[in-house]
């Protein structure tokens, strides 16, 4: 049962890094458009594609941030007193980051809107370089079981620095292929040449940080390190080929098949963390078994966790196809 609740866990895990993801990194590209002229076009795409479903994704953080307390509640509470600053700054920034993209479309002065446009932008960059700092402390096993680890080093360190920078990349990557099938959608060539030139970019970069990654894991986390190699590899191997099926595909495939091919490139390399470090839940020391809770409380959240899919999962399918379909475009 606590295997169970852990996978559970890890969905939601899998649906924030996919879903989460393509909205991060599409603020990416909005904060690297340019100026306010040469930039128009991009950002008209980005809000167009983020409108309707920017707000419904941060859903399965709450998911995740429920059943990891409820299911594992001292890796919980180990966590929270241990990377409380990256965690801080990253709520910090998912709060920022929804305001500026909300009041930048009410905002009538330019400079005001400039202000709002900015504070969203960078806040979509920072709020995944955080989290990819605090699975970094996680998984190289720098957060103690009874927690209070060290508050700066348990983050500021090769692995999390690795995962911050990995994390960014590869929201950016999921994005701009997001957005040349959303250009495709719409039948705007220009955009849809301009964002594949990024993906093509972004991706190159993301391949180069990933193998600078290797040395830094076998010096840095070891035990992720052989995870990875082992258990892990397929996933990791699969990351490699989606990613490389996607940019090949780039100029001919339909929009659909785009975003498979990019989800499933973040997708494995996620899951690849999370076969890799199975069944260490922080790292190297506290297992999936030792950290959860009796088996009353695993089956009671089995249950409402089950109904909160049913609730949830069909609801956010309709949306994305409505937002596919453009019924939710707005009229201005």
């Amino acid at each position: 049962m606590s295997t169970f609740a852990a996978v559970v866990l890890f969905v939601g895990v899998l649906a924030y890094a996919v879903l989460g993801g393509a909205d991060y990194g599409a603020g990416f590209w909005d904060l690297t458009a340019g100026g306010a002229e040469r930039g128009r076009l991009p950002r008209r795409l980005v809000d167009q594609a983020l409108a309707a479903v920017w707000e419904a994704n941060h859903v399965w953080l709450i998911f995740c941030l429920v059943m990891l307390w409820t299911a594992f509640s001292p890796a919980f509470a180990a966590i929270m007193t241990t990377l409380y600053i990256p965690l801080g700054l990253a709520a910090l920034g998912i709060v920022v980051r929804g305001s500026g993209f909300a009041f930048r479309k009410v905002l009538v002065r330019t400079e005001q809107q400039r202000v709002a446009g900015a504070a969203f932008a960078t806040s979509s960059v920072l709020v995944p370089f955080f989290l990819g700092t605090v699975v970094g402390g996680i998984a190289s096993g720098r957060v103690p079981t009874g927690g209070y680890g060290d508050p700066i080093r348990s983050w500021v360190n090769p692995t999390s620095l690795l995962g911050g920078t990995l994390a960014v990349a590869g929201c950016a990557f999921l994005a701009a292929v997001f957005l040349v099938a959303e250009a495709r959608n719409r039948d705007e060539a220009d955009l849809e040449d301009y964002f594949r030139r990024r993906a093509i970019g972004i991706a190159v970069v993301t391949g180069a940080v990933a193998l600078a990654g290797i040395g830094i894991l076998h010096a840095d986390a070891p035990q992720l390190f052989s995870g990875l190699l082992g258990w892990g590899l397929p996933c990791v191997l699969a990351s490699a080929a989606c990613g490389l099926a996607a940019l090949v595909l780039l100029p001919r495939a339909a929009p659909a098949p785009l975003r498979v091919l990019a989800v499933g490139a973040v997708a494995t390399v996620v899951l690849g963390w999370g076969v890799a470090q199975y069944p260490q839940l922080l790292g190297t020391h506290l297992t999936v078994q030792q950290a959860a809770a009796p088996l009353p409380t695993l089956v009671t959240l089995t249950v409402v966790a089950a109904a909160a899919l049913v609730l949830v999962v069909p609801a956010t399918v309709l949306l994305f196809v409505l937002q596919q379909r453009r019924r939710l475009d707005s009229p201005h």
